[in-house]
């Protein structure tokens, strides 16, 4: 597995860096034999220093872990704790997942955009907001993106490893844009809108 650990605004010393290393070999060894590669990048909040971990499994499942403490190994270690708690909660399915698929996940290219809040730069809840002008968003940033194609199992579990409250999928039943998301009463929801022909 290649390892990326990375600081932003923090010098990362060796002794952390092999720290994270074994750690992070440990944790997924247990439930996910064929990790390709993971990102670690510590940064500060406020006092606080904050660790989010990326794994990308061989399947092109990936899960996503973040910890935050007084202390920079403390952060890493509940990085660590929640990465477990994940791979041990989807381990079957993991396993399950890889011997049913051939081949990897397949992925589709798809641009990504971040809009301007509307509330940007006024306080909130005052009276003086103002109506837009436009309804046109305004765009801070463009990035890539990749969509999976997955089964509905796949892309609830996919959405849970990453700790995402929305994932956009492609639907390896029929090819179709599908969307899953956590409800606010706690269920998943899915959008289909292939079925609703």
């Amino acid at each position: 597995m290649q390892f990326q650990i990375s600081g932003r605004q923090i010098d990362i010393g060796e002794t952390l860096r092999n720290r994270v290393g074994d750690g992070l070999r440990a944790v997924v060894g247990k439930y996910a034999r064929r990790a390709t590669d993971a990102h670690v990048t510590f940064s500060r909040e406020g006092h606080e220093f904050v660790c989010e971990a990326i794994v990308h499994l061989s399947t092109g499942l990936t899960a996503q872990a973040r910890g935050r403490a007084h202390e920079i190994h403390a952060a890493f270690v509940q990085a660590s704790e929640r990465m477990d708690k994940q791979l041990r909660r989807y381990k079957r399915r993991l396993k399950d997942h890889h011997r049913d698929r051939a081949t990897p996940v397949e992925l589709s290219d798809a641009s990504s955009y971040v809009l301007e809040s509307p509330n940007t730069g006024r306080d909130v809840g005052t009276e003086e907001e103002k109506e837009p002008e436009s309804l046109q968003p305004v765009i801070v940033a463009e990035m890539e993106t990749k969509i999976q194609s997955l089964s509905v199992g796949e892309a609830v579990m996919q959405m849970e490893l990453a700790g995402a409250p929305v994932l956009v999928f492609r639907n390896d039943a029929h090819s179709g844009l599908n969307v899953v998301y956590r409800r606010d009463d706690g269920n998943i929801g899915w959008v289909d809108p292939r079925s609703a022909e």
